[in-house]
C-alpha cells in the first residue's frame, strides 16, 4: 500500500467524471477529487497476481493492451520481457473476434520477412520487390507485436479500460477475461479483475504492470522447475507488504 501511495496510485478523477461502479473503491474527496481506497487497490491487484499467475504456470498466453500515451512504452517493455504479445498502437478491429483473419496476416508477413531474408525475393523486379518492402512495413506497423499470439489468448491485461472500449467488448464477445487497470472514470462491471488505480500516471502504471508481469513469470518459472508428472502448483498471489506507517490522505 505504502508503494501504491509513493506512485500517486490513490488519485482519482472531480466527482463529475467519476463512474457509479467504482463507488465502492473511492475512500473519499479531496479538493473535489476522488481519492481511491488502496486496501481495495491492493486486494484487487492481489486477485489479479493470483489469476495471472495460474496462466503463466498453466502455459497461456495473455495479451497486455494499452494505447495511451502514458502506457504505450510500458505495455511495450512487460511484453517483451515476457516474449508475450502486446497491443501499443490501434487496436485492430476483429483481433479477437476475427482472430483467424488477423493470424492469416501475421503469416503473411513471416512469409515475406523469411523470403526476403533467403534472397526469394531476389527474381523479383525492382519495382516489384519495392512492393513487397511497403506491405511488409505496412504489416508490421499493426502486426508484429501479434506475432507470438498464435490462438486466441487466455486473457488480457488492459490500461485504461475506457480507452480500449473495443478491446474489452471483443474480449467479452470472445468469453476472454479482462483484467484492468481502470481510473475512477472507468465503468469496471464488464472487467473479470478490476483494479481501481491512477491509470493516467505512468509511475502507477508501471508499478502495477510490473506487479502483474512478475507474477505471471513466476507461475511460468514454477511450472518449469516443477518435475514431469507432478502437480503443478499455481503460486499464491504476492502480497504488497503494508508499511507500518502510511502517512495520511489529508491532514484529520
Amino acid at each position: 500500500m505504502a508503494a501504491l501511495f509513493k506512485v500517486g496510485a490513490h488519485f482519482g478523477f472531480s466527482k463529475s467524471r467519476n463512474h457509479p461502479s467504482v463507488k465502492e473503491r473511492l475512500f473519499g474527496y479531496k479538493n473535489r477529487s476522488a481519492v481511491i481506497d488502496l486496501e481495495r487497490t491492493v486486494a484487487d491487484l492481489a486477485r489479479a497476481k493470483e489469476f495471472l499467475a495460474g496462466l503463466g504456470a498453466a502455459g497461456q498466453t495473455v495479451l497486455w493492451v494499452g494505447n495511451k500515451d502514458e502506457a504505450r512504452p510500458l505495455i511495450a517493455a512487460v511484453a517483451e520481457r515476457l516474449g508475450a504479445p502486446f497491443v501499443a498502437s490501434r487496436w485492430l478491429g476483429g483481433t479477437l473476434t476475427n482472430f483467424a483473419q488477423i493470424r492469416s496476416r501475421t503469416e503473411r508477413l513471416l512469409e515475406l520477412r523469411a523470403a526476403r531474408e533467403s534472397g526469394a525475393l531476389a527474381k523479383y523486379t525492382k519495382k516489384e520487390r519495392l512492393l513487397f518492402d511497403k506491405e511488409i512495413a505496412a504489416l508490421e506497423r499493426h502486426l508484429v507485436s501479434l506475432i507470438p499470439l498464435n490462438a486466441r489468448p487466455a486473457a488480457l491485461v488492459v490500461v485504461d479500460a475506457a480507452a480500449e472500449e473495443i478491446a474489452v467488448t471483443e474480449a467479452r464477445q470472445t468469453k476472454i477475461p479482462v483484467v484492468g487497470l481502470s481510473g475512477s472514470d472507468n465503468d469496471i462491471r464488464g472487467l473479470a479483475y478490476p483494479i481501481v488505480a491512477n491509470d493516467a500516471n505512468s509511475a502507477a502504471i508501471k508499478f502495477l504492470l510490473n506487479e502483474l508481469a512478475a507474477a505471471y513469470e513466476g507461475g511460468k518459472t514454477q511450472a518449469l522447475a516443477t518435475p514431469v508428472g507432478t502437480e503443478t502448483v499455481v503460486p499464491a498471489a504476492l502480497v504488497i507488504e503494508e508499511a507500518t506507517a502510511v502517512p495520511t490522505l489529508w491532514p484529520a
